[in-house]
């Protein structure tokens, strides 16, 4: 087809080759995946994005991809696309051309929804089977529109940090909460890239000796209609509309650039950027829920819908769809946004939400299936780093340990251990050894490495440190779900009341639990990922689901900071300047030759009877590193659970020599002057819920 006119525009057949909209320098070539479409319609906006100027069939179909050239169209025109076909939810297929469409493959979104009955494909008033009732109101002033860029990969990228994994310490943040009411941010960058990439923000982070900051969502998403109505919004961003557009909000004033200049930043000061990443589901929610993108293009391919009745979706995720990673066009999409992420926005990882979807098949959890071999073949892919959330809610979700080689796994075992052993649980001492040491039990085959287990205390979802050590109960009233959402099983302990406190004994247990978890997790062999604001006690006022509040709850409030937050923090530098200064606490290898003895308070092996007996709450950990892999480290870590006082009986060292307190989570009278030159069967006293490491 040598083209044809449309509203004063001429339409050329283009290519298939590229999706989304490309710029040349000359025009902009469309193309739009839609194996059951009919017809595709390309309308485009004025910059408002409030009048359509043209509405365009795209003249060509080739592969399943819809596609037309149009010259002269540049960067910053605004689209969406009308995708026409039949309506029959009973079959899967939900085209309805009244609805605007955002492009899949958009790299940047102008406006927000609007929300509005004219979102949904049916009839909101249709009764019980509304979703089969086709609605004729048109959606497009209601919606974001996309925007044409010219944005590409800079050939004369910088290189990254490229921090071996077991360097590796995630920082786990937030791009809004971390800086809204940072008092060294300028207000108009407050909550945007450029207010993280600020030099003081910057400078902060890399103080505590983290190496990798992990970004929760990033990409495109919506305020969901139901916290609209109720006067909220979508805080944490796993909602995803748009997998390889920014979220609009967080964008600073060179826009796009904004958020290549804020990795640039990071890179600079020798930090890695990761993302948190939803691939697992999207906004459109199931049948009940809006048509804006995907569910209009393709339902069908894009998402699963149940074997017999692809009227409905499987609910793996609990967002009401899936996305159907098993349909070859679905995983290139996937693919495509996370090379774009890396290749152009220069990412050096990603964290997958809800990642066993990823690895479903249509016979189950598959570490062998589609994506997981694309990832493991993909040449830029396979070197950056790849970490699962290796669960969902669909049969055979649970895949902790199941992710293949080269996967880094959340390991939610160790949160719950190590929460549980300092709430002084009983029976679990065998189990707190395995975590300790890397989780050999879950990650020590196919060769996979300690440092796959990523351990964590605290996350964006629950409790914070601060919280999880003051409140027995959640309490989350302001999200508007009578406190019904959020974890109930949370393993927290108020220590004598619930929350806030004035009460100094209270006060005291408490920082040094926050202590006792933090050098647990800092010590443990794989990787750890520190919770923004637990280095210095920041709280969600007993909420441990703050997704919908965006507001002073979840922000970190600095101005809040007190000496004794000051001190945590000083307490985390510590801690985590032990552990990059001695590769004894970050094996690289379950094969490294590290001897690892575990001895009870009288100083000996511990024995069958007391890995059996449930009442133990009090273990040392003995580790030696050879001298050829690590310079002869040696470390003996002591762990006391019980509200009481237990004394240790010193074992002597694999070598000659004496021992030297290094660090305790006691900090008053019994702190670390005088207890150096300690030689075998001396004893030392733990202090009630107290840790001790001697080197």
């Amino acid at each position: 087809m040598t083209g044809a006119r449309h509203g004063g525009f001429e339409i050329k057949a283009g290519r298939a080759s590229e999706l989304g909209a490309m710029f040349d320098g000359e025009g902009t070539n469309f193309a739009l995946f839609s194996a059951h479409a009919e017809r595709v319609e390309l309308c485009l906006f004025e910059e408002s994005g409030e009048k359509e100027t043209a509405r365009i069939t795209l003249p060509e179909y080739t592969d399943e991809i819809f596609h037309g050239y149009l010259p002269g169209v540049g960067p910053g025109q605004r689209y969406g696309y009308r995708v026409h076909g039949r309506f029959a939810p009973e079959e899967g297929h939900r085209f309805n051309p009244n609805k605007l469409l955002l492009d899949p493959y958009a790299r940047e979104f102008s406006g927000a929804v609007n929300w509005n009955d004219a979102h949904y494909g049916y009839e909101i008033g249709a009764g019980e089977n509304r979703d089969l009732s086709f609605s004729k109101l048109d959606s497009a002033s209601y919606m974001p529109k996309c925007v044409v860029v010219d944005w590409d990969a800079d050939p004369q990228r910088p290189g990254a940090p490229g921090i071996g994994w077991d360097r590796t310490v995630f920082y786990e943040t937030h791009v809004r909460g971390f800086t809204q009411l940072h008092p060294a941010v300028p207000e108009a960058r407050r909550g945007t890239f450029d207010g993280l990439a600020e030099p003081a923000v910057i400078d902060y982070i890399k103080s505590l000796g983290v190496s990798t900051v992990e970004l929760l969502p990033v990409h495109a998403y919506l305020d969901d209609h139901h916290l609209a109505a109720k006067g909220l919004s979508n805080y944490w961003g796993y909602n995803t509309i748009g997998f390889f557009a920014p979220m609009q909000r967080y964008l600073g004033r060179a826009g796009l650039s904004s958020f290549r200049d804020m990795v640039r930043r990071f890179h600079d000061a020798g930090l890695e950027v990761v993302l948190d990443v939803v691939y697992n589901h999207t906004a459109e929610g199931n049948e009940l829920g809006p048509t804006l993108s995907f569910k209009g293009i393709d339902n069908f391919s894009y998402y699963r819908t149940m074997p017999r009745e692809p009227r409905y979706y499987v609910n793996d995720t609990g967002t009401g769809n899936t996305v159907n990673t098993s349909h070859p066009r679905v995983l290139q999409m996937v693919m495509d946004s996370l090379r774009y992420w890396v290749e152009v926005m220069e990412v050096d990882g990603f964290r997958f939400d809800l990642g066993t979807i990823l690895g479903r098949e249509p016979h189950g959890f598959d570490p062998r299936g589609g994506f997981f071999d694309a990832m493991g073949q993909d040449p830029g892919l396979r070197k950056v780093k790849l970490v699962g959330e290796p669960w969902d809610i669909g049969p055979g979700g649970y895949q902790v340990g199941g992710f293949p080689p080269g996967w880094a796994e959340w390991n939610d075992k160790y949160r719950d251990t190590i929460r549980a052993y300092w709430k002084g649980e009983e029976g679990i001492i065998r189990d707190l050894a395995a975590r300790i040491t890397g989780s050999g039990d879950v990650y020590d085959q196919r060769g996979r490495r300690p440092w796959a287990s990523v351990n964590f205390v605290t996350a964006h979802d629950g409790f914070t440190l601060a919280d999880l050590v003051s409140y027995n109960d959640k309490h989350n009233e302001a999200n508007g779900e009578d406190n019904k959402d959020g974890h109930g099983h949370n393993l927290s302990f108020n220590h004598g009341a619930e929350g806030p406190t004035e009460d100094e004994g209270i006060l005291v247990v408490r920082q040094r639990q926050k202590r006792n978890l933090l050098a647990t997790l800092l010590l443990s062999h794989g990787t750890p990922m520190l919770l923004a604001g637990d280095e210095h006690g920041h709280s969600n006022r007993g909420n441990n689901n703050v997704y919908a509040q965006d507001n002073e709850t979840a922000w970190m409030r600095w101005d809040e900071i007190t000496r004794r937050d000051e001190a945590l923090a000083g307490f985390v530098r510590r801690v985590i300047a032990l552990r990059n200064e001695h590769p004894i606490f970050r094996r690289a290898s379950f094969r490294d030759g590290c001897l690892l003895r575990w001895v009870n308070p009288a100083g000996g092996d511990q024995q069958e009877e007391h890995w059996d007996d449930p009442g133990v709450l009090a273990i040392g950990l003995l580790m030696h590193m050879p001298d050829v892999e690590a310079g002869g480290d040696e470390a003996l870590i002591l762990f006391n659970a019980f509200d009481g006082e237990v004394v240790f009986k010193i074992p002597p060292r694999v070598k000659s020599g004496s021992w030297s307190v290094v660090l305790d989570t006691e900090t008053g009278p019994n702190s670390d002057e005088g207890r150096k030159g300690l030689k075998a069967d001396q004893e030392i006293s733990l202090s009630p819920r107290s840790l001790i490491v001697l080197m």
